[in-house]
């Protein structure tokens, strides 16, 4: 049964039947004969207070119990209606674990005096060491934890228990931002629009933190109106499912509940993609990880060649929504860990580039520099198998997620470490474009971002910038690389047209150095730059000066907006912007909402959960533009399907002021992107041509003319009048079929590969060894 875990101010009736040796949990490392999970487990940097401990105050009777089963040998149990126990903590996360059986029944929990929970620790099977509650986004500060035994039960029980075995703190860091006033922006630093304070006042932007993801936010994608995906790697979330700590996530956008989503293979740093018919395919990942994350079997599998399928999911109940794997039929040719996935014209996804096993900096001994395709295709005789991409070879350390976006020309681009070309998938040729100025690398463990900016009717000419990275020697070893070795600043913009080529990369500079960040396409046509650090490198454990596991160091904590079509050295602004205090370095993300916020999660440099500085973080902030308070056109009717070269028509409710025609009124389509590791594949933003009928009510749109344009697959439409978006309703483009099928493609591929063959070829060489 799945249990449903809802945000702290909604009422949870938490039925967690966990099961007798459920999974393998925690063992020591190095040890490979694991033993029933408990999910008890103190993160680096927190700390543990047993259920004796004096600093949990009790009232009513309790008793207390010694066994060891339970933490540190001890645990405090009632049966009585209004016992209590309280806490005082200092941090910014509690956690309560306590055992559960048929014998357990309810208790109210309260922080600092105000109920936010109703826990049911019923349980068909009895378990020990349970998360039975646990809230992480608290303000650093002094907190109290109070929990109160109802005396309802189950099962005609009238003396039900509530007990308790131990609380776990998260202390938490008090980030300061170093920098006053309502931007970070140092002084001195050219590139960015100063603003007076009216200005400033004007364009206030707002930040609200509210919500978890349960789960470590490393991929993230929004799926429907009311959800977003989120994806992990395998590791000691606070989320659990069916007995063990989930590594995916449903999270609603409107009531910040989250819903634990089963996973067989683990996805570290796997790529994604949507195809033609909705359906997104989460390709890649990482090996079982046996001795190094406390756990000697997770319960998962081997996600190198794994293609993890997430059938269309839009209603508002959740409940019923599954990833889908079958490694015997469904998986990728050959291993790929970090690779770029993106939608082509005919729906299918292209698969680019990776390594064969994790690591860190890529080399010639585990490049995959080939791309696949999935269903798999037949190009220039390949009949379903990879396709080499002298590319990958020639870009190597530093190339591991491209980035790669689908052109109007039905060409790819694609750029690793300093060099771009553009790929034509259809006859497997490259061309080479001007390598990326001044020596930045801008892809893992260099990571910049790059994006596709908006496609305008007027040719839908195609137009890439690319910002941040680092200059750092990608065949340097990593105990000659610093955390505190300055990330790249540089921002390089090329139009790909043959005049726009010839004229090569035009080179401009964020206000501030930054690598691992996030830039957002707004339905204005503008670019939201979120989260990343001033220095280091992207990965954990890797180089000297490390903090706490982070190779990276500096986080940037205030965003900027760039504006494509303002005069060089004047499109950075910071005008009313407003500074997070959490810090998100590696494995953060951001995306547009089909609100018109940017939602921002994640972070987590580190092999496993951790609390220490830069600790895992699961706390979620929204990024409100100005335009969320003006008054706003209303889309109240879209088609639920696009057509290519066709037109359509929108019923909205336009602002009374824009009532008048000569005022600007754009139709903006967007993919809003399968975001991970700095690589937003697929984010795209196409105008389309408009007109406002004499009713005032009405939009006869021109669809995009072809799946060039816009590749086939699901979409968001915006309105946008002067400057002030709709919110989203989202389309699908295209007749929502699914990609062509090259069955014997398909079977060429299954019968010349191997299942799984990375965890084969262990075992094959374990065998060959004894």
């Amino acid at each position: 049964m799945r249990t449903l875990v809802f945000h702290s101010f909604i009422l949870l009736v938490s039925r967690a039947h966990c099961r007798e040796a459920a999974w393998n949990g925690q063992t020591p490392t190095g040890s490979d004969q694991p033993r029933d999970f408990w999910p008890y487990y103190v993160p680096p940097g927190a700390k543990s207070y047993d259920s004796s401990s004096p600093l949990i105050q009790y009232s009513g009777p309790w008793s207390e119990t010694f066994s060891k089963s339970y933490i540190e040998g001890t645990s405090r149990s009632t049966t009585k209606p209004g016992a209590r126990a309280s806490f005082v903590f200092a941090g910014t996360a509690i956690e309560w674990f306590g055992s559960q059986d048929r014998s357990h029944g309810i208790a109210t929990v309260y922080i600092d005096g105000r109920k936010v929970q109703d826990v049911d620790a019923w349980s068909e099977f009895p378990c020990k060491q349970q998360r039975l509650f646990w809230k992480y986004d608290l303000p650093y500060a002094k907190h109290v934890i109070m929990i109160e035994h109802t005396g309802r039960g189950h099962d005609n029980n009238t003396t039900p228990v509530t007990d308790i075995d131990a609380m776990v703190v998260t202390k938490g860091q008090n980030y300061a931002n170093p920098f006053t006033g309502p931007s970070s922006i140092p002084t001195g630093l050219s590139g960015y629009a100063m603003q007076n304070d009216t200005l400033v006042q004007r364009n206030r932007w707002s930040l609200v933190q509210n919500g978890t993801t349960g789960v470590s936010a490393m991929q993230l994608t929004v799926i429907s109106p009311t959800h977003a995906l989120v994806i992990d790697k395998v590791e000691h979330n606070p989320l659990s499912i069916e007995g063990h700590p989930a590594w995916a996530a449903l999270y609603n956008l409107d009531t910040h509940a989250v819903m634990p989503l089963e996973m067989q293979s683990n996805s570290f740093c796997a790529g994604g993609t949507f195809l033609s018919n909705g359906t997104l395919v989460n390709v890649g990942g990482n090996p079982v990880v046996g001795n190094f994350t406390s756990a000697a079997d997770f319960g998962d599998l081997d996600g190198l060649q794994a293609v993890r399928m997430f059938a269309p999911c839009d209603s508002l109940n959740v409940s019923t929504c599954l990833m889908y794997e079958n490694h015997d039929r469904i998986r990728m040719a050959t291993p790929r860990w970090y690779n770029t996935a993106l939608r082509l014209s005919d729906g299918s996804a292209m698969i680019i580039g990776g390594s064969k096993k994790g690591g860190w900096i890529n080399n010639s001994t585990v490049n995959n520099p080939t791309v696949e395709y999935w269903p798999p295709k037949s190009i220039q005789g390949s009949n379903g198998l990879p396709i080499h991409l002298q590319f990958l070879v020639d870009t190597l350390n530093a190339n591991l997620f491209p980035i790669a976006f689908a052109l109007p020309d039905d060409r790819v681009f694609v750029a690793a470490n300093r060099d771009a070309m553009i790929y034509d998938w259809k006859t497997n040729t490259e061309q080479r474009l001007p390598k990326i100025p001044n020596g930045v690398r801008v892809t893992y463990p260099m990571a910049g971002v790059g994006l596709l900016l908006p496609l305008c009717p007027d040719n839908y000419t195609a137009m890439i910038l690319i910002c941040g990275g680092s200059d750092i020697d990608d065949t340097r070893p990593g105990y000659r690389i610093s955390s505190q070795d300055p990330a790249s600043s540089q921002c390089s913009r090329l139009v790909l047209t043959e005049a726009g080529i010839a004229a090569g990369w035009e080179v401009e500079h964020l206000p501030e150095p930054r690598h691992m960040l996030d830039g957002v396409l707004l339905p204005t046509g503008e670019v939201f730059f979120v989260n990343g650090a001033r220095s280091g490198i992207s990965g954990y454990g890797n180089v000297i000066d490390q903090v706490g596991q982070s190779n990276a160091d500096g986080p940037v904590f205030t965003p900027i907006v760039y504006r494509p079509d303002a005069p060089l050295g004047q499109r950075f602004s910071s005008a009313g912007m407003q500074s997070s205090v959490i810090p998100r370095m590696y494995h953060s993300v951001a995306t547009l909402t089909p609100a018109g916020d940017i939602l921002v999660a994640g972070s987590n440099p580190n092999l496993d959960r951790s609390e220490v500085r830069y600790g895992t973080e699961y706390r979620v902030e929204r990024f409100g533009p100005p335009y969320m308070n003006a008054a706003r056109p209303i889309i109240r009717n879209v088609p639920k399907n696009i057509g290519f070269s066709r037109q359509f028509r929108l019923d909205v409710k336009l602002p009374v002021e824009t009532n008048n025609r000569t005022r600007s009124v754009k139709v903006a389509l967007m993919d809003l992107g399968f975001i991970t590791h700095a690589v937003h594949a697929n984010s795209r933003l196409v105008y389309l041509t408009t007109v406002l009928l004499d009713d005032g009510s009405t939009l006869v749109v021109d669809a995009p003319p072809n799946p060039n344009i816009y590749p086939p697959g699901p979409g968001w439409i915006f309105v946008v009048v002067d400057d002030v978006p709709s919110k989203g309703k989202q389309v699908m483009v295209g007749d929502g079929r699914g990609p062509p099928v090259d069955h014997a493609a398909l079977e060429n591929m299954l019968t010349q590969t191997i299942v799984d063959q990375y965890e084969s070829s262990k075992k094959t060489k374990g065998a060959k060894g004894r």
